[in-house]
């Protein structure tokens, strides 16, 4: 499943992306293999806040009906609005700027204190030029996405990609205090052009991406697991069993107001459909505008029993959809 959309990136404000996929947790199947690059002394560690501290418990996979998600233009650089909007959970950014003025720890408290569990979204497949991390990874960059010419993806499979991005901004995540991550772009495995990468196909670059997945997971046993979109990665052994639930794009309503009539879109559906069978939260969101598919949409997450939101394609405000 390709990804639908990517959200609107303001250099000077913050940058985001978004995709389309996701996957269940149930007994696994298979003996998992190691992850690709992995080392083994990471497999296990349990992250903590602070060297020495004992390790802080993995919060429950909350039960919610209705989020909230932005990832730029805060207003006054604060979560105030974040914390005073309805809904049960909230996915932000890790830094306020898209770059490295991280949210703090007391910032993230504050906005839990509001009753929301709180996840920091962040990309795994995928890298813009203006993340402060893209200097040192020049090399591991690939071919440039066509809808958002600052994002590129990556090999991700590489050990310099665990090294110099996902483990410190899983590091970042702890620190701050967040209960989990929203981990976007693992849709890079069908968007990576294939001559760039000798030797790969589809299906082995699938089954690097849920090894990257389950490797997050290990390493953060404490911070709650939702990759976005790519619901398909459930077929790959271990995955399911790695995440607490998944962030879906564009179930219903694809860009502003169109309805999701692609090939992709039931295909998309009866996937995410098998992760809700397994006991996974489905955070939904589409991008509606006219009262009319607010309510067609929201009637749909309450018919499949996901948490639904619908928002504006830039996610840099906030709405009040499915209370």
């Amino acid at each position: 499943m390709r990804r639908c959309l990517a959200l609107l990136l303001v250099l000077s404000v913050a940058g985001c992306t978004s995709t389309a996929g996701g996957t269940p947790r149930a007994t696994p199947t298979a003996v998992d293999p190691p992850a690709s690059g992995a080392n083994p002394s990471d497999q296990g560690n349990l992250h903590t806040t602070s060297p020495g501290a004992s390790p802080r418990p993995k919060p429950a996979t909350p039960k919610i009906s209705s989020w909230v998600y932005q990832l730029q233009n805060y207003p006054g650089g604060t979560l105030e609005d974040v914390a005073k909007a309805p809904g049960q959970l909230a996915v932000i950014d890790l830094a306020r700027d898209a770059k490295t003025d991280y949210f703090r720890a007391e910032e993230v408290a504050a906005l839990k204190r509001s009753g929301k569990t709180v996840l920091a979204y962040f990309e795994i497949g995928s890298i813009e030029n203006f993340r402060p991390e893209y200097p040192g990874v020049k090399d591991l960059v690939l071919n440039r996405w066509d809808d958002w010419p600052e994002e590129f993806f990556v090999r991700y499979w590489e050990a310099a990609w665990w090294d110099k991005v996902v483990r410190p901004r899983l590091d970042q995540a702890a620190r701050a205090g967040f209960d989990g991550v929203y981990l976007d772009t693992p849709l890079a495995y069908e968007e990576i052009d294939l001559k760039l990468v000798k030797g790969e196909t589809r299906e082995t670059l699938g089954r690097k991406m849920a090894d990257l997945i389950v490797r997050i997971a290990k390493y953060s046993q404490q911070l709650l697991i939702f990759p976005q979109n790519s619901p398909e990665l459930r077929k790959y052994s271990g995955y399911t069993e790695a995440i607490d639930g998944i962030g879906m794009e564009e179930l219903f309503f694809l860009a502003t107001d169109k309805p999701c009539d692609e090939d992709f879109c039931p295909e998309n559906l009866a996937e995410t459909r098998e992760l809700r069978k397994a006991g996974k939260l489905v955070l939904a969101v589409d991008y509606a505008t006219r009262p009319e598919n607010i309510r067609k949409a929201c009637a749909s997450y309450a018919a499949e029993g996901f948490a639904g939101y619908v928002t504006t394609r830039a996610l840099d405000t906030l709405t009040r959809s499915c209370e």
